[in-house]
């Protein structure tokens, strides 16, 4: 699945994704995987369904779904480069991937963010009703931490 607009290209071919540019930006720039290894990104992303943002042969922007493709689906990774940011990519990223078919249907959406909450409630996420039961295992720093 493939658009363009405005000269941007938004595809979910994996084919296209720039692997050094995405694990560069995931462990030196973001603040949930600094650090992250580079056979984990790669792991990751030939375990999810990807997306890309494209201009002119250069990736600017990622997300990734970490789905069954038929009940569940946890939105992770999700980033426009700095230089490409005001643009209204990030909208139209998750307008691009929301209505993709293998995300049809699906009882539940997920994310966490620290500071994109607005953007997501454009497309209809919110709080977790219920927090209470929600439970997780959460290894804090995996990537940076010495584990000798």
């Amino acid at each position: 699945m493939e658009i363009s607009e405005n000269g941007f290209i938004f595809s979910d071919k994996k084919a296209l994704l720039a692997l050094d540019d995405i694990h560069h930006y995931l462990s030196v720039e973001s603040y949930w995987a600094k650090g992250i290894p580079l056979d984990t990104v790669k792991r990751s992303i030939e375990n999810s369904l990807c997306f890309g943002i494209y201009k002119d042969q250069e990736q600017v922007g990622f997300a990734r779904w970490v789905t069954d493709k038929a009940t569940f689906a946890w939105l992770c990774d999700v980033y426009i480069k700095e230089s490409y940011r005001g643009l209204g990519l990030s909208k139209k990223l998750m307008s691009f991937m929301i209505f993709h078919p293998d995300l049809q249907g699906l009882r539940r959406y997920q994310l966490a963010t620290l500071d994109a909450h607005g953007l997501y409630a454009q497309f209809g996420f919110s709080t977790i009703q219920n927090p209470e039961r929600q439970m997780g295992i959460v290894v804090p720093n995996i990537y940076t931490e010495d584990p000798g």
